[in-house]
């Protein structure tokens, strides 16, 4: 299944009933995402909270860490996500937020998953109507079997740096060690590839043509005979890089600990200052 769907798809499948749709508004440092969710929301979509369901308590393994699978599961099944039911994820600020759902729920083993290409901007861009109704929870059925995307841990991710092509998905400046505003050091794991989220979507929030995504990722050495790895600060906007890379048919592990879990090891190693060449 591709892993993104258009504003007319959606609103298709939403027609047929044939969808389960999910709200994950999410923005890093800004405010909870549930009221935003309450004032207007994609009409029968269900609002899951990427801190407390899609992500485990912050700690030794990173500010996002793995959540328990089968809280996980839990999770999806009170928001109705069956494992033989299409799930479409939205948010409203750069896709980050749907990005990380769809990513957990594909490693999670489930296969029907896709993201709103343009997100929640797009939907009413279209003349699409939002609710403020807010479903009771469903009754899903699904239960993770997880393992079915490749991941990393730290050890995995400086190796695949050193033999494969290993994606820094930060800002420049954080990648540079120039500015971080949010974890203990600056600078980037040794070997990696600044490639930032943004530049995976035009002004419009929504993804780059597939032909283009795979230009942008070739000329970095990831292209899809590659073998691709990718990191963020906490494994949210890397998810979004693994989703871009997914639509150009470029297959990429994730390192969910990312930087806040590598640079608060201080045995860590550190680059800092612009890739070569």
């Amino acid at each position: 299944m591709e892993p993104l769907i258009s504003v007319t798809e959606l609103a298709s499948a939403a027609e047929r009933d044939g969808v389960t749709v999910l709200d994950v508004r999410w923005q890093l440092g800004g405010p909870p995402g549930h009221p935003a969710y309450l004032e207007g929301h994609v009409p029968g979509a269900r609002y899951v909270d990427l801190d407390a369901e899609l992500a485990g308590p912050a700690g030794a393994h990173g500010r996002h860490p793995l959540p328990d699978p089968e809280e996980f599961g839990a999770a999806m099944r009170r928001a109705g996500v069956s494992g033989d039911r299409d799930v479409v994820v939205y948010d409203n600020w750069q896709g980050w937020g749907a990005a990380r759902a769809w990513w957990l729920l594909r490693w999670a083993g489930h296969t029907r998953v896709r993201v709103l290409d343009g997100g929640l901007a797009a939907w009413t861009a279209a003349g699409h109507p939002l609710s403020r109704d807010e479903p009771a929870g469903g009754a899903g059925d699904f239960v993770p079997a997880t393992g079915a995307l490749p991941l990393l841990d730290a050890a995995g991710a400086a190796d695949l740096a050193r033999r494969g092509v290993l994606l820094d998905a930060r800002a420049p400046e954080r990648y540079r060690g120039d500015s971080e505003p949010i974890d203990r050091v600056g600078g980037h794991i040794p070997g990696a590839v600044n490639a930032p989220t943004t530049q995976n979507t035009g002004a419009d929030g929504r993804f780059l043509p597939a032909a283009e995504l795979t230009d942008r990722f070739t000329g970095l050495g990831a292209g899809p005979d590659a073998e691709v790895g990718v990191y963020c600060g906490s494994g949210v906007s890397g998810a979004h890089e693994v989703l871009a890379l997914a639509a150009a048919g470029i297959p990429a592990a994730l390192y969910v600990g990312s930087w806040s879990e590598w640079s608060a090891d201080p045995a860590h190693p550190v680059a800092t200052g612009p890739q070569p060449g």
